[in-house]
């Protein structure tokens, strides 16, 4: 008596996936976004076929991000991953752009602080116009504060009230006034206060510096 043959369902390949990461200035580091990246990869299935990794601040050029969305156009992936909006891109009109290049390249734009972004709808529209623009005005204000704070310091000096800039230099007349001073007993403090140096200029003198 024949048997039936047991239908085998193919297994789908598992999607191929870009990651992206940037950074807004140059004390930050890429590696920080990663591991929630490389988490959210691994609960999707994702293979990761290519990385591009922004390591320094760029306003203007982002050689990195031209070479993700080159790879795209070439079909290179599926998937595009990133940690979040604002580390996509710099303002709400370059995402919209980037993001519908991608979508009519059939690529997906996945991020791990926006699990709507990879959604479809008219929503989806609204909410990333929303955020790019939230992202835009924090961007814009933590700009405004670091210049403004910069303004401050150049002109009141440091937090602390020691001038900014390059440590004072004393011509040789001075060292050796202030190391007479100190041989005759004086403290770094009453030496400061007798020429008028900073406290810090006097000990560097002292120390040879």
């Amino acid at each position: 008596m024949p048997t039936s043959a047991t239908r085998v369902e193919p297994v789908s390949a598992p999607k191929r996936c870009a990651l992206y990461t940037r950074v807004s200035t140059d004390e930050q580091v890429t590696e920080n976004q990663e591991p929630d990246i490389e988490r959210l990869v691994a609960a999707r299935g994702f293979e990761v076929v290519a990385r591009y990794a922004e390591k320094k601040s760029t306003r203007k050029q982002r050689p990195e991000f031209d070479r993700m969305l080159a790879d795209a156009h070439a079909g290179r992936f599926d998937v595009v991953v990133i940690w979040a909006l604002d580390r996509f891109g710099r303002d709400t009109v370059g995402n919209m752009l980037a993001v519908r290049d991608l979508d009519r390249l059939g690529v997906q734009l996945v991020s791990v602080r926006e699990p709507w972004l990879d959604t479809t709808g008219p929503t989806r529209t609204l909410l990333l116009a929303i955020f790019s623009w939230v992202a835009e005005q924090e961007r814009e204000q933590r700009s405004a504060r670091t210049k403004a704070g910069l303004a401050r310091v150049r002109k009141h000096g440091s937090k602390s009230g020691r001038a900014i800039g390059r440590p004072l230099r004393l011509d040789e007349g001075t060292v050796a006034r202030v190391r007479g001073l100190a041989a005759g007993g004086q403290s770094s403090r009453q030496i400061a206060v007798a020429l008028k140096l900073p406290r810090r200029t006097v000990r560097r003198a002292l120390d040879g510096v």
